[in-house]
């Protein structure tokens, strides 16, 4: 499946738009990997604990908004938005969305 954020593909001609489709992955974190983020962050570090946690929401998102396409039959996705929100008491969890145009390009 190929996937772009641009709204065309090089050397392909859209023949058909199939819809909208998307993608949705919630994770929480947990507390110790947000205690340990936390004395990271007031080091100044990177938090390899979230870092894992967003990749990972990230790749589920996108894997849920592939099956979508393929089910519609596409060959493609375009215009791909991806956004990260965090949601729960005190921002405990992790939400990551993407959509875009399932097309079929030839």
């Amino acid at each position: 499946m190929i996937m772009s954020t641009t709204h065309g593909l090089d050397h392909k001609e859209i023949k058909k738009y199939l819809g909208v489709v998307t993608g949705e992955a919630i994770l929480g974190a947990n507390i110790f990997k947000d205690f340990f983020a936390g004395i990271r962050d007031i080091v100044g570090g990177r938090s390899g604990a979230y870092e894992k946690e967003l990749q990972s929401a990230r790749r589920l998102a996108f894997e849920e908004m592939e099956h979508k396409a393929n089910s519609v039959g596409a060959t493609a996705i375009v215009g791909i938005d991806i956004d990260y929100e965090t949601i729960g008491a005190n921002g405990s969890m992790l939400m990551v969305t993407v959509s875009g145009t399932a097309v079929l390009a030839e």
